[in-house]
């Protein structure tokens, strides 16, 4: 008996049955720039008119190990858009609005149903950031996955004119941080969430803790990265200085990769926004305040830097997304680049 690609592990009538149920996922992002659709060896995109200087932005990123719990729990619906949302949000702060995305999906084995849902959510997020999906790769790797297990990739592509790259070199003491909240986790801190949460208080995936108002561990681990791009969008006719997408390293770490040297530092105030209840019921395990802050976002999945005289302006655009005041630029005089308000008091 002759010996098949399938015999190996890889099923090609698997991964051209997906292609053909993505193709109207990907019809459904579209914008009027990209040619051509889903199947080609590469995808082609115009550059938006009426840019003096455009410049391509690019940004790249996973979902970590928040797949372990769509895994574990059988939900697969949202993580493609925590996949799309890490990308965007990156492009996002530097001025530039998305145009388009591919995603890179691996598996020990391919299960079409899973995939599909998987790329039905990399396809929300897509719209919800107004970027279009053009394209990406399946990959079938038995041997070097689990059978059951698979990872994502996201690229996206966005562009700007060059005079609206952020951060601008005119930041100074006194200009106004914003915060936009969070939806919780996003796609940061689940291997310490999933050993604090499962491990440590020994709570299932469809336990109800008082934290989190009714919903279950499950509910809370996988609700999906915020996708800012509408409230960029509110605020581009305004002198927006800088911004900075809360992931990995928390608080700490991301508000000040704004800045080109060592003049100023990040002020916050964490008496002006909400922690989110997964955050509560994980510190409440005894994971210190100085953890927390350089591991999650803690409430906060955006910082938008502007001229105190039109913060206001800037409030008001943002109130759909629960835009407030959480800090200032200080000037630094040594020590850390971010300073919490009632750490030195």
């Amino acid at each position: 008996m002759a010996i098949t690609y399938k015999d190996a592990g890889v099923d090609i009538d698997a991964g051209n049955a997906l292609i053909d149920r993505i193709r109207p996922l990907a019809r459904s992002t579209m914008r009027p720039e990209v040619l051509g659709g889903i199947g080609g060896f590469a995808a082609l995109c115009r550059i938006p008119t009426g840019l003096r200087e455009p410049i391509l932005v690019s940004g790249t990123d996973g979902v970590g190990t928040k797949l372990k719990t769509a895994l574990a729990t059988g939900r697969h619906d949202t993580v493609g858009i925590d996949l799309v949302a890490m990308c965007v949000n990156d492009v996002l702060v530097t001025g530039a609005d998305p145009l388009f995305f591919l995603d890179y999906f691996a598996a020990g084995k391919l299960d079409v149903e899973v995939a599909s849902r998987v790329i039905a959510g990399i396809a929300e997020g897509c719209r919800q950031a107004g970027c279009a999906l053009v394209g990406g790769e399946t990959a079938e790797l038995p041997g070097l996955y689990a059978k059951d297990d698979y990872d994502l990739a996201g690229f996206c592509v966005g562009v700007v004119d060059k005079s609206e790259i952020r951060p601008r070199a005119d930041l100074v003491a006194g200009d106004v941080i914003i915060g936009l909240p969070s939806s919780g986790l996003h796609s940061n801190g689940h291997s310490l969430a999933r050993k604090v949460v499962l491990e440590v208080l020994g709570l299932a995936w469809d336990a109800t803790p008082a934290e989190l108002g009714g919903a279950t561990v499950a509910d809370a681990l996988l609700t999906p990265t915020i996708i800012y791009t509408p409230a960029f969008r509110a605020i581009a006719a305004l002198p927006w200085k800088a911004a900075a997408h809360i992931t990995g390293g928390g608080l700490v770490e991301n508000p000040p990769r704004i800045f080109a040297d060592d003049a100023l530092a990040i002020e916050l105030d964490p008496a002006t926004w909400e922690v989110p209840g997964v955050m509560r019921l994980i510190a409440s395990a005894g994971v210190a305040t100085p953890e927390l802050r350089r591991t999650f976002n803690l409430g906060v999945g955006m910082t938008i830097v502007v001229p105190e005289a039109h913060a206001d302006a800037a409030l008001a655009a943002l109130a759909p997304w629960r835009g407030r005041t959480i800090g200032r630029l200080v000037p630094r005089a040594g020590g850390e680049p971010t300073r919490f308000v009632g750490d030195h008091a």
